[in-house]
């Protein structure tokens, strides 16, 4: 029989790897500061690749055990949970997946910082959502909450690496005008990635949008755009703005 960790190990693991000086830049990094976006946050300053290794060696850990992972108050460790629950959501069956899945969305509010999206809502939420019905992530894109509107968002990239972009489309323009840099950027990472795979779905969106969609957007939308191409693009939105 498997010698399952408890969460409780796996915290002290992971705090002997902290560094007091990473911890400060990381808490600068990631905006903990009053009235930013992670006011409040708690780092150890462990760097990703050590987050991983331990979540590997946890990976057989309880689902209730992993969940205390993720709702603890140090970034990291909900971030070694989360990843726990990646690794066990690719390696299960069905059932163990629709488990993995209701826990994920039930704390989502603890999925709270844009490392935490992204580097767990394609792999769980996206690729559970492959051939089913995907209206959870619009009414994920129509909440009022930050990192709900990006699970929503990122997701969709599970299904743009199928060459399946519809719903990535039909978020981001539900998005478009959204008053969040950090929605900026997702969305217009989302509108590259497609690009990258077909030109015409994110040239159509650009015609209708280019003018007036936030410039952050924009410029991540058209990286992988020709020169020429791109200036076209931001033309339109810098001669929208001096009309304004």
């Amino acid at each position: 029989m498997k010698n399952l960790q408890k969460a409780n190990e796996v915290i002290g693991n992971l705090k002997k790897l902290g560094s007091k000086e990473k911890a400060k830049i990381l808490m600068r990094f990631f905006k903990t500061g009053k009235g930013q976006y992670a006011e409040g946050d708690i780092f150890w300053g462990i760097n990703v690749p050590s987050i991983r290794v331990i979540a590997k060696q946890a990976k057989e850990i309880e689902l209730d055990e992993a969940v205390k992972l993720i709702k603890d108050p140090v970034h990291e460790v909900r971030l070694c949970g989360l990843l726990i629950f990646v690794y066990k959501f690719n390696k299960a069956d069905e059932a163990l997946r629709n488990e993995i899945f209701s826990i994920y969305l039930n704390n989502r509010k603890y999925i709270n910082n844009w490392d935490l999206v992204g580097v767990t809502c394609p792999n769980i939420v996206g690729n559970y959502l492959l051939d089913k019905d995907r209206t959870i992530l619009y009414d994920l894109a129509r909440s009022n909450d930050l990192w709900e509107q990006r699970i929503a968002i990122i997701s969709t990239f599970a299904f743009i690496k199928r060459n399946d972009f519809a719903d990535a489309i039909n978020i981001c323009e539900l998005l478009m005008f959204n008053k969040q840099d950090l929605i900026h950027k997702a969305t217009g990472w989302m509108l590259r990635e497609i690009y990258k795979r077909d030109k015409e779905p994110v040239l159509k969106v650009l015609d209708e949008y280019a003018a007036t969609m936030p410039r952050t957007m924009l410029r991540y939308s058209i990286e992988k755009m020709d020169k020429p191409l791109r200036l076209h693009y931001l033309q339109l939105r810098d001669k929208t703005s001096k009309l304004n």
